[in-house]
């Protein structure tokens, strides 16, 4: 269907890349990854005829047609969502007599239920598409193409602007989709999903990696052992060359045979093996590490919190300690969003009172990029704005965080509104480091950044001291930094006593990305419910209130459990890890191994009954 033969790409003195080749068929599904500034647009720009190729050819099948979604900036005019999805099939080429005439009677009824799937009400369908923000203007352009069906698909970074239910029924609709498709994303999951393919645009050149994202990863992790092993044989071949040729090279009884070596050098030369690593530019930071703060951070005490009439907390009782953290999941409209808000002090509560802790300072960083951001000030003036008495900030400092987030030479004067998704998300890091905070709030973080920039994220996360509270739709994200989750749904936390994998254990979820937003909940609340029944009120004379003395040590007890919890858990991965380890067996360690790992596990099925009796207990203590 589409055929890039020895294709290149030159601008100024800087070669993109060369003698790229690629045969795309209808029913391919590439993953293309690569590390900022490796060309992956500029790729697709060749591919959709936007730019032109220095040397090479790009031919298209006759007949084959494609459809493609840029990462952002789609245009819109005065046309409603509907017209959106509906304009890409062009009724006006067909007439009655034509035998595609039935499309017209399908069309809609196709595009509306598209449109639902990707998160539309049925009345906003018919709205004018420019009372929409961005983002859901960019959904509307994703129905037009799946409503029109092209041989390929070419997405760049689809789901940047889905939320997590809308993203989840956008990947079952790919996986039935009659078409090839040719994907940039960040999204692990996403792409071991789809594609059976993954191209890496890397070094100025493209490789082929067979399966999805982690067959990507393993493979490409066994190809770099073998180039370093290649690449040292070939440097110690060179080395006793060149050895021989310095100690005889001078002998005239010696000479032809230390030229004969020189030109063997130079054929090993000629095929030099490049030397392993990435020399692209990515971001790389670590946060400083913030003042400490008191134990308690932040609390949240009867907090009442509405829109209009929808009620999303009546009476809202949290507390977040000092090194934790904390996954926000739930279904979409549970309240994940406004809780980050309100404990960032970003909206206003309407009743009860948020207390921060001794020396605390929040930092906020919100799902849209730009609300973190001076959008008509330059990357530069976002930056030093936030120079104190304390931090004294200086250009210099500024340029150099600056270019930890690959803002470097004239990029520091862009206007922040001309910044692309990812660009904006590594500025309003980029701010983050200038005034750390202790109490770091993050909305989505990994969305517009691409992999290896969440990578470099999650190091500098793993060792930030301070509390982070986050909400993301990202598994791998959760998982890596080893985050405990706090369950939202119906006005009501449930936190769990361990990362996420305990959370699916916990709460027999089948899938690891769907329970993001599953409204389940198997443990038991850690405060009242929205709102008590008169069934499931106290009884008169049957209880009674408990002093805040009493409350308080059971806290504390809850706690201690939770955290004994966590911290069996890990000597139980650590066990495990060494089990695993082939020198167990050789050394006689695993017969030991194995007795103190089945102890552990029988001391976490203990503590984990403690931990749950005493959660309902203060559940219930608390509902009086």
């Amino acid at each position: 269907m589409l055929t890039l033969a020895d294709v290149s790409k030159s601008y100024g003195t800087r070669e993109l890349f060369s003698g790229v080749s690629l045969f795309v068929a209808r029913t391919d599904r590439y993953g293309l990854v690569g590390p900022n500034g490796a060309g992956k647009s500029t790729l697709f720009n060749l591919i959709l005829g936007e730019e032109s190729s220095d040397s090479g050819v790009i031919e298209w099948e006759r007949g084959a047609d494609f459809g493609f979604l840029p990462q952002e900036s789609a245009p819109v005019g005065d046309e409603t969502i509907l017209g959106i999805a509906t304009n890409g099939a062009k009724l006006d080429m067909l007439d009655e007599n034509d035998e595609d005439w039935d499309i017209d009677w399908t069309l809609e009824p196709r595009a509306r239920k598209i449109l639902a799937g990707l998160g539309f009400r049925d009345p906003d369908m018919d709205k004018p598409a420019k009372s929409f923000s961005g983002g859901w203007i960019m959904r509307a352009h994703l129905a037009r193409l799946l409503v029109s069906e092209p041989a390929l698909l070419i997405l760049d970074e689809p789901t940047n602007h889905l939320d997590l239910e809308a993203l989840l029924w956008f990947q079952d609709y790919l996986t039935r989709y009659p078409g090839g498709l040719l994907v940039v994303s960040h999204d692990r999951a996403f792409l071991n999903a789809l594609c059976t393919g993954i191209l890496e645009l890397r070094s100025g050149t493209l490789h082929r990696y067979h399966g999805n994202y982690d067959d990507f990863v393993i493979e490409k992790v066994a190809r770099q052992e073998q180039l370093e092993a290649q690449f040292k044989s070939q440097q110690r071949e060179i080395a006793h060359l060149q050895k021989f040729v310095d100690r005889f090279g001078a002998k005239a009884s010696m000479a032809s045979r230390a030229k004969s070596k020189e030109k063997q050098i130079d054929r090993l030369k000629d095929v030099a093996i490049e030397e392993p690593g990435e020399e692209l530019k990515r971001i790389n930071f670590r946060f400083p590490q913030p003042p400490r703060s008191g134990l308690k951070v932040v609390e949240l005490k009867h907090v009442q919190q509405a829109y209009g009439e929808h009620v999303v907390y009546r009476d809202l009782n949290f507390m977040a300690e000092r090194g934790q953290k904390l996954a926000l999941v739930g279904p979409n409209g549970a309240g994940k969003s406004t809780l980050l808000k309100i404990l960032a002090d970003v909206v206003s509560i309407q009743g009860g009172s948020r207390e921060l802790g001794s020396n605390v300072f929040p930092g906020y960083f919100a799902q849209n990029r730009g609300d973190n951001l001076k959008l008509n000030a330059t990357v530069m003036e976002n930056v030093m704005e936030l120079r104190t008495a304390q931090n004294d900030l200086t250009e210099q400092q500024a340029r150099a965080i600056l270019g930890a987030f690959l803002f470097r030479k004239d990029d520091v004067f862009k206007k922040a509104s001309v910044l692309s998704g990812g660009e904006k998300s590594r500025l309003a890091l980029a701010r983050l480091l200038v005034d750390p905070p202790n109490l770091l709030l993050m909305d989505e973080p990994t969305t517009h950044l691409d992999i290896q920039s969440i990578d470099a994220l999650i190091n500098a996360l793993k060792s930030f001291e301070g509390t982070f509270i986050f909400i993301s739709h990202d598994v791998h994200f959760i998982r890596t930094l080893d985050a405990h989750v706090l369950h939202v749904h119906s006005g009501r936390l449930t936190p769990y006593a361990g990362n996420y994998d305990y959370y699916l254990e916990k709460s027999k979820a089948s899938d690891a990305r769907a329970a993001l937003t599953a409204g389940f909940t198997d443990a038991r609340p850690v405060q009242a419910p929205v709102e008590a029944t008169e069934k499931s009120k106290p009884a008169a004379g049957k209880a009674t209130k408990p002093t805040a003395n009493e409350l308080r040590k059971l806290r504390e007890e809850v706690g201690l459990l939770e955290k004994k919890v966590s911290e069996l858990e890990t000597t139980q991965s650590e066990l495990t890890a060494e089990l695993e380890d082939p020198a167990s067996y050789q050394n006689g360690k695993a017969m030991h191994l194995n007795r103190e790992l089945t102890a552990v596990v029988d001391q976490i099925s203990a503590a984990t009954t403690a931990w749950e009796t005493a959660a309902t207990r203060l559940s219930e203590l608390e509902a009086l």
